[in-house]
């Protein structure tokens, strides 16, 4: 499946001191500690894939499990794929204020949310029948794309309330309109109606508002901007940073002795983002950026930085471009004609990368990129196709993870179980797409995997890590 995904920079996680009757891990059953034994997947129904805690180092994990590694996959028709629109995104520049809905599809915002009509007063869905209230921010009145990821995502947390059985969580799912004040808004209504956990909203700006209703009274958050800035106090970004790609292939590539790197970046606030990652992985993997080069997508331009750069590249290894697979394609092209050997350097990328187009291409021979397990995608994909009749968004496993994970909690410690201490387990959990856990600073951390272009194919040549102890 395609992708256009961003993660995290790994930094390590603080231990979740005692509250409310929880361990200071949250642990597995089989690890000493744990006060109440977690779900297994016979409790939570047929949520396979869904997010559930799950144990570092020494195992006991009752994860809800995924098989195997999966390849690529084209995109259904009609599928907004998180790749295809971060790939729009970068095509039109990339500028803060454009990303709006575009990386609200690619898990969240770097910038401001598009113009939307003002909500009015939230109007509320019941899934589940459960005690815990818990509440669901979504921008489901927004216009366009804004509307349409939203209602995907509605869908996949009736999924997972109706696949755990539905009698944990009595899930409120609230309209926030895409705007700070619906956010606002909406979070004191569902505060007003005894939720104790919130999940959502999407945009930044509306993750801000919520926040200031439930921060106070120290209701916990899952969010799914990816703006690290509304991090933090209470507030945990489920969604996808462009570090954690950075981190993951710039490591590997360490790993395997090449520490030299040369950079072609995006002219864009991506490519921002990715750079000032860039600069600090390879200074802590001992490594150097040989060749640091932005540029955009006027043809002409791309020819010049080619051929400016082209004789740089002899003093590097690695010659990393995290852009779509558009311009990927067209810049080793042009650096091939050149006169640079695309066969000495190893190629490396980001998940922008999981396209066929490259995957035919005999100079992307060898290429490497960070990616999740797809397993879990494919198989979360067939039950929401099943259930719905359409095909899901690709952030549409976002709200699924956040809702799972709630509903393990709630179902393990009682209604009261849901902390800022139980969330930030070092320890992690396990979702649709694979291992993650909240750092102490409320951004993610995911466990990806690497790929390699080998045959007109996609292959694994280092799985995710399936606990965060392999890290």
């Amino acid at each position: 499946m395609k992708r256009g995904r961003s993660c995290g920079d790994h930094r390590p996680s603080r231990a979740a001191g005692k509250r409310r009757g929880v361990s200071r891990h949250w642990k597995c059953p089989s690890r000493r500690g744990f006060p109440v034994p977690l779900p297994s997947p016979r409790q939570i129904a047929a949520a396979r894939g869904g997010a559930i805690p799950c144990g570092g180092a020494g195992g006991g994990r009752r994860a809800l499990r995924q098989d195997g590694h999966g390849t690529a996959r084209a995109v259904a028709e009609g599928d907004i794929s998180r790749r295809a629109v971060l790939v729009r995104w970068l095509r039109t520049g990339g500028s803060l204020g454009a990303l709006g809905l575009l990386s609200a599809c690619a898990g969240g915002d770097l910038g401001d949310a598009p113009q939307v009509t003002p909500a009015p007063p939230p109007t509320t869905q019941q899934l589940g029948a459960g005690g815990t209230v818990v509440a669901l921010l979504l921008p489901l009145g927004a216009q366009g794309n804004a509307g349409i990821v939203a209602q995907s995502m509605k869908n996949s947390a009736e999924l997972a309330v109706a696949e755990a059985g539905g009698t944990d969580i009595r899930l409120i799912v609230k309209d926030d309109g895409g705007t700070a004040q619906g956010a606002r808004m909406a979070a004191e209504a569902a505060v007003a109606e005894g939720a104790k956990v919130v999940i959502g909203p999407l945009f930044a700006h509306s993750v801000a508002a919520a926040a200031q209703v439930a921060r106070p009274l120290n209701i916990p958050m899952i969010a799914f901007s990816t703006d690290a800035n509304v991090a933090g106090g209470g507030v945990f970004l489920l969604s996808f940073l462009p570090s954690g790609d950075v981190e993951r292939i710039i490591r590997f590539e360490a790993g395997e002795g090449r520490r030299s790197v040369a950079a072609l970046l995006p002219e864009s606030a991506y490519g921002t983002v990715v750079e000032g990652a860039l600069q600090q992985v390879v200074a802590a993997a001992g490594g150097r950026v040989a060749v640091l080069e932005r540029f955009g997508t006027d043809r002409a331009k791309m020819g010049e930085v080619a051929r400016r750069v082209a004789p740089a590249l002899a003093q590097a290894d690695v010659l990393f471009i995290p852009d779509t697979p558009d311009q990927a394609l067209q810049m080793v092209q042009m650096l091939s004609a050149n006169g640079v050997d695309m066969k000495r350097l190893r190629l490396a990328g980001t998940g922008l990368w999981d396209d066929q187009r490259l995957f035919a291409d005999p100079l992307f021979e060898g290429a490497q990129f960070a990616a999740p397990d797809l397993s879990g995608w494919h198989a979360f994909s067939d039950r929401f196709r099943a259930r719905f009749g359409a095909e899901p968004v690709r952030t549409a496993t976002l709200s699924y993870d956040a809702v799972s994970l709630v509903t393990a909690m709630v179902r393990a410690t009682g209604p009261d179980g849901v902390t800022v201490a139980a969330l930030s387990s070092p320890s992690g959990f396990s979702g649709v797409e694979g291992t993650f856990r909240f750092r102490a600073d409320g951004t993610i951390e995911r466990g990806l995997a690497i790929m390699e272009i080998k045959g007109g194919a996609v292959q694994v040549v280092s799985p995710a890590p399936r606990a965060f102890a392999q890290l």
